[in-house]
């Protein structure tokens, strides 16, 4: 046997269509359709057989195809109307460019464990990536300058196969970088730019690799790189695999060594962007720096915070990363020297004293000025989780606020619908989506176009659903007459059914099933049919929900389900581009309130497919009777198995009585009275649940205060900053001396709403002046022990009574019904990022 060297050898791209290099290494191909016809037009099978990769395209097409393209006048054409239009995409003005002339060049950070852009690049798992993936592409739309910085997984999340008895398989394929879209960064003397980090007795090393975005560049870090022992180099291998030791080595890599890349190359962001607490230790490391430069540790710790954002995503407090105090001393105990703290402080800022641990979610809150949310209800389900964190501040006071997610309309909106938006809207429809017009338009769309757009769109699906599965089950080396009658699967007359999404228990995937014999009556029902597409990874260290794949599966072989209830493996971005396009119902029903936002049913409205959901997440802002339906209530249940009963039977009784007669309801082919709600979902969702409008409002609400608000802690060697650190610190030692003596009003007792009411109080400040604080009188709804719809109104100083004693009054105009009153004293500075940015407060007796 002799030994042989390999070589692999790449088609010369001819200069006439040499930009085709240059397209295939920019997402932008991902939500612009003309652009991906530029390779599936050169190869067809070829481009399915890469998964849609458009560099491996290019290293695997023929020369003699690409040859020929160059004397095809209509693929020439094509290629000029598509370069064309990216260079004016690249080159034009934008949405920020004109509002925010001042921030122009002054980076964003925006840091995440993961990022779902394609399914040509598989370095996400589900929900959080593909948000991650979207706001990168509405960042770059808008022109938003943002940087981001993430993880390169080597084996990605995992490939599920689903096996001849129904469980879950993963595999575990290695990704090739160099066949996907993406280069490694390179210093000026051409070597791979690598960062390092300090582990527990060596020093890892990570390369760095650049993926374009359109406008946006991502910056993606990875240890599979020599110099790294065959440990380290599996740190970033996959994405929520290994054990804890691997957990918090990517957590140190991506928020330590994520900063130091973008330092590597000379980027400097103004203000910072942390996507869930796996990211949180980026603040550590800029707190590093500065004390490194010679600021108080304390003071640096103010000026991180001034320009930092936290987006917390979980509302299950299983769900937060934790890490046992001793765990952090082995990993991070030299930073507790580096940042000039003792064990016990830095300990302090990530320490969650409910769950005994160092909880990344802590430290993100502890060391950001702003703090989020990703749905109106998930906002409130934070602060009252956190409220701990804030002493006696009321939870609906508690600063967290709320930015409800969003989805990529260019991505996910199907190339049929949005050409007939375009025919009945107008062309430059797609460049204004926060317009409430063009939404109104949606009604202009004839129904018969709509509704034989969406069967043409179902079609596609059930085609994809049979293709999937006999490939399923010739590589399971099923019989041969198990994979012939997957031709005849899924009726595309049936009302379809979509369940996609992470095969968690909460989720409560079998809830459909919770009566078997009734389904099976609506499945085989002649004139009204109805079928179920399931589709969904579970953990693979998640046993019960593995458990649910297998039960879904089983029933599927049912013979009166059979053909009907169909499961498809391993779904990713393309399986669910197929689903929310082509399905007519998207079944959503997690256990309220444990669903953020979920962002899956927003892709499947703005195709016209018709949420049926339980009113958790994002659907309780976006339900408006008209678009969509609702499982079930907006209450607490005592127990989960009283909460899935009531679910499960308010779900087969709004299918059986609302959504079957209504889909069915067309006499002349056309369901009339389904397709309005059709539109319905499209103008209400589309208009208000695009990440168009939710990268704005984050630029608006946070991304552009942050900015200025660090410039400010900066100037003159971050004075502001050692300011109001010493503010905090001199109210925090004092604050003990402060108190209300009484609480009492000027005019006898109440009579009638709109009276006013006068309140008058002696409130001791000791030490403090009482300029650095606001005295206020609290008011709200009564309910139980608490206020609730909490008001304020700030109470003017009158006399000064004696040393360090005060007398306040203050006007109140009496609301109608029960009204429970007190007063309080909180800190109160310019320089507070909120009014309880300092959580101190003294409180009156309750009146």
């Amino acid at each position: 046997m002799f030994s042989f060297y390999t070589v692999s050898v790449v088609p010369e791209i001819p200069d006439r269509i040499s930009r085709l290099k240059e397209i295939a290494n920019n997402f932008w191909f991902s939500w612009y359709e003309p652009a991906q016809d530029l390779f599936s037009r050169l190869d067809k099978d070829l481009w399915e057989e890469v998964y849609h990769n458009p560099v491996k395209f290019l290293i695997k097409v023929k020369t003699d195809i690409l040859e020929n393209a160059v004397h095809d006048r209509e693929y020439l054409k094509l290629y000029g109307q598509v370069i064309d239009k990216f260079d004016r995409y690249m080159s034009g003005d934008t949405w920020f460019s004109n509002r925010y002339p001042e921030y122009a060049g002054q980076p964003v950070a925006y840091f995440s464990a993961e990022f779902g852009l394609h399914e040509s690049h598989p370095i996400y798992s589900g929900g959080l990536g593909l948000l991650a993936g979207d706001h990168c592409k509405s960042a770059s739309d808008l022109g938003v300058p943002l940087v981001a910085v993430g993880l390169l997984y080597r084996q990605g999340y995992f490939t599920q196969r689903i096996n001849r008895d129904g469980w879950q398989e993963a595999e575990y394929p290695f990704q090739n970088y160099h066949q996907m879209p993406m280069k490694p960064v390179t210093q000026e003397n051409g070597e791979d730019l690598t960062v390092s980090v300090e582990l527990p007795g060596r020093r890892v090393y990570a390369r760095v690799w650049k993926v374009i975005i359109g406008k946006v560049n991502l910056y993606l870090m990875d240890t599979d790189v020599s110099g790294n022992s065959n440990e380290d180099r599996n740190i970033t291998g996959q994405l929520y695999g290994g054990c804890r030791d691997t957990r918090i080595s990517q957590e140190i890599i991506l928020g330590i060594g994520g900063v130091r890349a973008l330092r590597a190359m000379g980027i400097s962001p103004y203000m910072w962007h942390i996507n869930e607490g796996h990211a949180a230790f980026l603040c550590l490391e800029r707190i590093r720096e500065k004390v490194g430069a010679g600021v108080r540790p304390d003071v640096a710790i103010e000026a991180v915070k001034s320009n930092t954002l936290f987006t917390t995503h979980t509302p299950v407090p299983a769900g937060h990363d934790t890490f046992s105090a001793e765990m952090i001393d082995y990993y991070l105990g030299y930073y507790q020297h580096q940042l000039g703290m003792s064990r016990e402080d830095f300990t302090r800022l990530g320490w969650d004293e409910d769950r005994r641990a160092f909880n990344m979610t802590v430290l993100a809150l502890k060391l950001s000025d702003f703090k989020n949310g990703v749905s109106r209800l998930h906002g409130q389900i934070s602060r009252s989780m956190f409220r701990r964190l804030y002493g006696s501040v009321p939870a609906e006071e508690v600063p967290i606020e709320y930015v409800t997610n969003g989805v990529h309309t260019k991505t996910w909106m199907a190339p049929q619908i949005k050409d007939l938006i375009k025919k009945h809207v107008g062309s430059n429809w797609i460049n204004n989506l926060n317009d409430p017009e063009v939404w109104g338009k949606i009604d202009a769309i004839p129904d018969e176009a709509l509704w034989f757009t969406h069967l043409q769109l179902k079609n596609k699906l059930v085609n994809f659903a049979r293709d999937h599965l006999r490939a399923q089950r010739i590589r399971n080396f099923e019989p041969r007459d198990r994979v012939a009658e997957v031709d005849g699967y899924l009726n595309p007359e049936a009302l379809t059914i979509g369940f996609a999404r992470r095969f968690a228990t909460y989720k409560r995937a079998l809830i459909i099933f919770r009566d078997l014999e009734r389904l099976a009556d609506l499945v085989n029902n002649p004139e009204k049919p109805i079928q179920i597409i399931f589709a969904g990874k579970a953990h693979p260290a998640d046993r019960p929900g593995q458990e649910l794949i297998k039960r879904v599966v089983d029933i599927s072989n049912i013979d009166a389900f059979r053909g009907k209830i169909v499961f498809l493996e391993n779904y990713d971005i393309n399986v669910a581009r197929y689903l929310v396009r082509g399905v007519d119902i998207w079944l959503n029903n997690p256990r309220r309130p444990q669903e953020a936002s979920g962002t899956s049913g927003m892709k499947a409205a703005i195709n016209g497919v018709v949420n049926f959901s339980v009113l958790d997440g994002w659907w309780p802002e976006a339900y408006n009777g008209k678009n969509g339906f609702a499982i079930g209530e907006e209450r607490d249940y005592p127990g989960e198995e009283m909460q899935d009963r009531n679910d499960g039977f308010s779900l087969y009784s709004i299918l059986e009585n609302e959504i079957i007669p209504r889909y069915f309801s067309g006499g002349d082919g056309v369901p009339r009275s389904w397709v309005e709600y059709m539109k319905n979902s499209i103008k209400s969702v589309g208009l208000h649940f695009s990440t168009d409008r939710m990268v704005r409002e984050y630029t608006e609400k946070y991304y552009v205060p942050a900015m200025a608000r660090g410039q400010y802690f900066r100037r003159d060697g971050f004075a502001a900053a050692e300011k109001i650190e010493s503010y905090k610190n001199f109210l925090r030692e004092n604050w003990h001396q402060v108190s209300i003596y009484d609480v009492g009003n000027g005019h006898g007792t109440l009579r009638k709403a709109g009276e006013n009411f006068v309140i008058n109080s002696t409130v001791r400040l000791g030490s403090i002046q009482n300029h650095n604080v606001s005295v206020e009188i609290v008011y709200g709804g009564v309910e139980g022990d608490n206020l609730n719809n909490i008001k304020t109104i700030p109470m003017s100083l009158v006399e000064q009574m004696e040393e360090g004693i005060f007398h306040y009054r203050g006007n109140m105009t009496l609301p109608q019904g029960a009204v429970g009153y007190t007063v309080r004293v909180r800190p109160a500075s310019p320089d507070l990022a909120h009014r309880f940015d300092l959580p101190l407060i003294a409180w009156a007796g309750f009146n």
